[in-house]
């Protein structure tokens, strides 16, 4: 699609990935909207010539907030990008608080945000959703397993409503990163992706159509697993 002239709104775009796109994205001449929970990097964001909007996804307050700041605007980019990890221990029930914080903020504020904002996608020439899952949507690791359930979960619902959209204006990718260089991957050692380098792999597939962005690595995960799945799991399991 054309990026040029569009407007995007970026959830979490105001750190890491989502702000790498954000900026990538402005750079190819959209109007950038982006949201987050920092008010100071929201002020930062906005110093840079973004549009803001401050709310917390993994609440209604913060899904109507979003809703309500792009209303009457010609929105024809989504991208779903925002996403917390969890600290869930199987054996612990105090954690269960942060397991269901991170599927309403990984799962359930994403498709909140599809099914209200489709109206105005649909509304425009051309529109894009990009839903940012994780090659651990692919095969997941033993040690996030609510976040990977979350990825796998928003990687069956793009898939699905790829196909119940493939006959209108609205063009649905799924962005599959590897492990990347953010605050959420701080102390984690091992190879990892630049946040530069994995926004520029999915705005490209934005402009050129794709339907999944596999980023870095991914593309290994991604070709393991057609080759045999039970491997690829037998991998990332313990990753």
């Amino acid at each position: 699609m054309e990026i040029r002239g569009k407007l995007a709104l970026v959830t979490g775009g105001s750190d890491g990935i989502g702000r790498e796109i954000a900026l990538q994205l402005q750079g190819s001449g959209a109007d950038v909207i982006v949201t987050g929970r920092s008010p100071d990097k929201l002020q930062a964001m906005a110093a840079l010539g973004f549009g803001t909007i401050a709310g917390d996804l993994s609440t209604a307050a913060g899904v109507d907030a979003v809703v309500d700041g792009v209303a009457g605007k010609p929105l024809a980019i989504l991208v779903n990008n925002a996403g917390v990890g969890s600290d869930y221990e199987l054996d612990e029930p105090a954690t269960l608080d942060s397991a269901a914080h991170c599927i309403r903020t990984n799962l359930d504020a994403p498709i909140a945000l599809c099914t209200r904002l489709l109206p105005v996608l649909r509304a425009q020439p051309e529109a894009a959703i990009v839903n940012v899952t994780s090659g651990l949507a692919i095969a997941p690791r033993a040690g996030g397993s609510i976040y990977c359930a979350t990825k796998a979960g928003l990687r069956s619902y793009t898939q699905a409503i790829r196909h119940l959209l493939k006959d209108s204006n609205v063009h649905v990718i799924e962005a599959l990163p590897p492990v990347v260089e953010t605050n959420m991957t701080a102390g984690r050692s091992g190879k990892k992706m630049s946040a530069h380098d994995c926004a520029a792999e999915i705005v490209a597939g934005i402009r050129s159509n794709k339907r999944e962005v596999n980023a870095g690595m991914v593309k290994l995960l991604q070709t393991l697993h057609s080759i045999s799945p039970a491997l690829a799991r037998r991998i990332m399991i313990g990753f």
